[in-house]
């Protein structure tokens, strides 16, 4: 059973398991505007304090990701709209800051601010006929919108400078190869696997989930002692769960543990 929030460009879904779908549905390609963005950041901040929010899958109606930002908005180069725009930045950050696992369903494409906001995500699952780019050098402009920082992070400086300057279209065996996505699957099956992995975190400890998420993030860069000291805090916390209790009474009693997120 599922119950639906949904407006004309943003569908959201819930299940019974703990799963919010976000759907991206702006014909015909998905494309970013700032109408989009505002409601992305109203959903990510209602997902923050749902306590029956327990994993996030993002996906694009039409069987398809995202394209980019919208051409036609992006035409006016104006600072309102740039700032506007910008504000997907605030999208992605509060993604990363989200203590909950956001899985994305990659089909076709996902290029310009589509790439940006999948790599925003913390499981990249991607069809084998698609591709993932930045291909803003070619309109004169830089991926503004995160781009140029968490592609460095997951490729390495070579690779990113390469794909953002030439705006090459990586294709999915590749994207694999390079750490840019998780898994690569039949285009057909894209959303089934990325649902089937959102349902399997979203059934398991996450608040244990939660704070790797954040420790990872938040972490990464920073001097080691900082890190561990973060990371202890971040045990004792878990020790004082629910989630916790049932995770050593399960295994005392060789069982599946059932979490609940509590």
């Amino acid at each position: 059973m599922t119950t639906s929030e949904s407006t004309d460009i943003l569908g959201i879904e819930r299940s019974e398991t703990g799963v919010v779908t976000l759907t991206l549905r702006r014909p015909p390609v998905n494309a970013m505007s700032p109408e989009l963005i505002d409601e992305l950041l109203d959903a990510v901040d209602m997902l923050a304090e749902d306590g029956s929010a327990r994993a996030v899958l993002f996906r694009g109606a039409n069987d398809r990701w995202c394209a980019g930002a919208d051409i036609g908005v992006m035409s006016d180069h104006t600072r309102k709209t740039y700032r506007r725009m910008r504000r997907q930045v605030e999208v992605e950050d509060a993604l990363e800051r989200l203590e909950k696992p956001v899985v994305v369903a990659i089909e076709r494409w996902a290029l310009g601010g589509g790439c940006e906001l999948a790599l925003a995500c913390d499981v990249r699952v991607m069809g084998e006929g698609a591709v993932i780019g930045l291909p803003e050098a070619g309109l004169g402009l830089l991926p503004g919108a995160g781009g140029t920082q968490r592609l460095t992070r997951l490729v390495g400086t070579q690779r990113a400078f390469w794909m953002m300057a030439t705006g090459m279209k990586v294709p999915a065996a590749q994207a694999m190869e390079w750490g840019l996505v998780n898994e690569v699957v039949p285009d057909d099956g894209v959303v089934a696997r990325a649902t089937e992995i959102a349902e399997q975190l979203a059934g398991g400890a996450t608040r244990a989930i939660g704070q790797i998420k954040r420790l990872v993030y938040e972490c990464w860069g920073r001097e080691l002692p900082s890190g561990l000291q973060r990371e202890g805090d971040a045990v004792w916390e878990l020790l004082k769960t629910d989630d916790l209790r049932e995770g050593f009474a399960a295994f005392g009693e060789k069982r599946e543990p059932k979490f609940t997120g509590s």
